[in-house]
């Protein structure tokens, strides 16, 4: 039976730093049917079966051995479970309703969609828990295209002449489409493809010009040539003599004039000297660079007139820039900006080809506006074939169906996250109605009856009232009592007082701490088991009287199980020696504190308080000889502090020899009687008087009381101190020696 309250967590060592906290643990060393056995437990790890043989009992514990219905009443261990599960189920279930109740859902925002005959006000009107989000999110989902069809369908049923506004619409979109045309025409004329084919034509030419003239140089350094000899206009007269020759020489080619014939341009007779002239003329006219160079500035002039001469006019007049600005009354002024940057873009390309400015300074065309002309002609195609429709009855009648579930989809898509916030209150009430339907307590209770009818039996009820009678508890008595719940008799053991009245409006906190123990160790005693018990502080509360109760009742069961008792409380220590020793029971107890390692340090050394005379000798002595060593250093402020505190418990050790040695225990201080049968080892001598007398003298000169200013005392040197406490154990010796030959004289 482990401990009956186990809700309070076992937390790890608190000393260390926040980086190096673990799980906590520890190690159990036990024995188990006679054999040494090591247990090792883990938080958060399944415990050694074992150590359910370990009884505990704590302030947590004794609370809940009780029940307080109004009077106090035994619960054996295992229904106080079932107990607490059935008040779980209770809270659980009134927490889900309360949920439910906080979470009520809200459908006033789709009163008005859910009554329309459209999709998505029959899915509104029906939302249940199982209503999809889905399909929420897809009807609220509008492409632009849905928009742009629910705004058609808009325009077309408000429109009073149909057929009328149909043909305008279809006009417009043919001078959209018109000027869409017009656009792309000019475009062509002053793309890059054409500036480009241009650029490489112009520059071809310039550089067979280049080539053309580098040849003519060459020509001209010939001897003998008159100025402008290869020039463009000595060029035209050549040719003009080589037509003329034909005419003049007729029957002789222009290359094969005789050299007694006169020249076709001088008209002085040849020679051979000139016809080598006229050959060396023709070569030079009709070589390659010269050919190549007139070629290329035939094409680059044809390129040239081309884009120049081009129609490049959009013809935007007043009437098309209206209709313009209507349809686009935020970009209808990018028709005219496009315009105009073809015009400038063609003058700066016949810039660039006379070579007046660089091709690199020909601005970039701003983009093409011709797409949106022709989508918005279409766009006025549709909405003139939708008026034509609505001429119809029939298909009039599908565009207000299509509308009306266009409508309904964008007005949901306004609320969509209501509506989908709805649903997920709707399953988490779903959930939770089902959760509180599902908490029915009958079958525990019924199984709880079941238990109590079998475990509170009068063995148990006689049971407690031997652990209550041990605890002096004597007013209370334990009686099966019966209750009839549902029809049925159940029973269950309670306590009561001879002259009636409720226990729990009589009963002191100590009262009630007493009767937690007993139910305690009532449980342990009918366990027939003998696995140890621990008990935490288990006399909080209680009078000095039953202490002692408490501390009989523990002793006797030690004889049996190993007892372990937590206690602060020195007093209850001390009984606890006194009745382990009255009933032969060896014990063993340890001090756990603060040292060196940091809390929770366990030592066999007991506080001083708890301590015997000759162990307190033994005490004072190591307390000596720390004041000699910090005398040893030079600190002589730390050994005045010491030696006052050796001297202050010097004190005591003679308070305590007084009533432990000299009276040999016959009056105990809190003690419950008076020892009168130890009378008779006690006998006081004059030597004990002043041995006492000088001892507690001394001990309280110098244990630091304030002396006056003119009679400040000199520190004793450590033998001194020493000296003092030899007289202690002299005198303590003394006293035990004579005590037999006391009690032999006595009998």
């Amino acid at each position: 039976m482990p401990a009956r309250d186990q809700a309070e967590a076992i937390l790890p060592n608190a000393r260390k730093p926040r980086g190096q906290l673990a799980a906590p643990e520890a190690t159990f060393d036990v024995m188990v049917n006679g054999t040494p056995t090591l247990l090792a437990w883990k938080g958060g790890v399944t415990s050694p079966e074992q150590l359910s043989e370990i009884s505990i009992f704590d302030s947590h514990c004794a609370r809940a051995y009780l029940d307080n219905d109004g009077d106090f009443a035994y619960v054996p261990y295992g229904l106080d479970i079932l107990e607490a599960l059935v008040k779980a189920c209770v809270a659980v279930k009134r927490m889900a309703i309360a949920e439910q109740t906080a979470n009520k859902v809200n459908l006033e925002p789709f009163a008005i969609l859910s009554k329309t005959s459209t999709k998505t006000g029959r899915l509104l009107a029906s939302l249940s828990p199982v209503t999809k989000p889905k399909e929420i999110e897809e009807l609220a989902a509008l492409t632009p295209e849905d928009l742009e069809r629910l705004a058609i369908l808009n325009k077309t049923l408000a429109e009073a002449d149909p057929k009328q506004k149909a043909q305008a619409l279809r006009l417009r979109a043919s001078r959209f489409n018109g000027l869409a045309g017009r656009i792309a025409f000019a475009l062509a004329i002053v793309d890059d493809s054409k500036i480009k084919a241009l650029r490489d034509l112009v520059e071809k030419s310039n550089r067979a010009k280049q080539a053309a003239e580098l040849a003519s140089k060459q020509f001209k350094a010939t001897p003998g040539l008159l100025p402008g000899t290869g020039s463009e206009p000595w060029q035209e007269l050549f040719e003009a003599a080589r037509k003329f020759s034909a005419t003049s020489h007729a029957g002789h080619a222009f290359l094969s004039l005789p050299e007694d014939s006169a020249c076709p341009l001088c008209q002085k007779t040849l020679g051979a000297d000139g016809v080598a002239k006229l050959a060396s003329f023709d070569a030079f006219i009709q070589q390659e660079a010269e050919k190549a160079a007139k070629v290329a500035k035939s094409t680059a002039a044809a390129a040239y007139l081309a884009i120049k001469d081009a129609a490049i006019d959009l013809s935007i007049d007043d009437a098309l820039g209206k209709e313009l600005a209507d349809a686009f009354p935020e970009t209808s002024a990018s028709f005219e900006t496009f315009q105009k940057a073809m015009r400038e873009r063609r003058a700066s390309a016949m810039s660039a080809a006379g070579g007046a400015v660089p091709w690199d300074n020909i601005a970039a065309l701003p983009a093409d506006p011709s797409s949106t002309l022709v989508d918005k002609a279409k766009a006025l195609g549709i909405e003139a074939k939708a008026l034509e429709d609505s001429m119809d009855a029939k298909a009039k009648a599908a565009q207000v169906a299509e509308q009306a579930e266009l409508d309904a989809r964008s007005k949901l898509a306004e609320i969509k996250a209501t509506a989908l916030e709805a649903v997920e209150k709707l399953v988490l009430n779903s959930k939770l109605q089902a959760c509180a339907a599902a908490i029915v307590t009958t079958g525990i209770s019924q199984k709880s009856t079941r238990l109590s009818n079998e475990m509170a039996t009068q063995d148990v009820a006689d049971a407690l009232n031997a652990e209550l009678r041990a605890l002096n508890v004597h007013e209370l008595q334990v009686v099966m009592k019966a209750e009839t719940v549902g029809g049925k008799v159940q029973y269950k053991l309670a306590m009561q007082l001879p002259g009636g009245g409720k226990p729990s409006a009589i009963l002191s906190e100590g009262e009630q701490r007493a009767i937690a123990i007993a139910s305690f160790l009532a449980e342990v005693k009918l366990g027939k088991g003998l696995g140890g018990i621990v008990f935490d502080d288990p006399v909080s509360s209680l009078d000095h009287r039953r202490r002692w109760h408490v501390a009989t009742r523990l002793a006797e069961e030690a004889k049996h199980r190993q007892v372990i008792v937590f206690t602060h409380d020195i007093y209850f220590l001390c009984i606890i020696q006194q009745e382990a020793a009255q009933a032969g029971c060896a014990e063993s107890t340890q001090c756990i504190g603060r040292g060196q390692a940091g809390f929770g340090v366990q030592a066999s050394r007991l506080p001083f308080d708890t301590l015997s005379t000759s162990k307190r000798v033994r005490a004072l002595r190591t307390m000596c000889d720390e004041v000699l060593r910090v005398h040893k250093t030079g600190d002589e402020a730390e050994a005045t502090r010491l030696s006052r505190e050796a001297y202050s418990h010097l004190r005591m050790a003679w308070e305590r020899a007084v009533e432990e040695v000299l009276f040999q225990g016959v009056v105990t201080r809190f003690a419950e009687g008076v020892s009168t049968q130890r009378l008779k080892s006690v006998i006081v001598e004059d030597s004990d008087y002043d041995a006492i007398d000088a001892g507690m003298t001394k001990s309280s000169k110098f244990s630091g009381h304030d002396p006056a200013k003119p009679a400040q005392l000199a520190t004793l040197h450590p033998d001194d101190l020493r000296a003092d406490i030899d007289k202690l154990e002299m005198w303590r010796a003394s006293v035990e020696a004579r005590k037999a030959v006391v009690e032999a004289r006595r009998k």
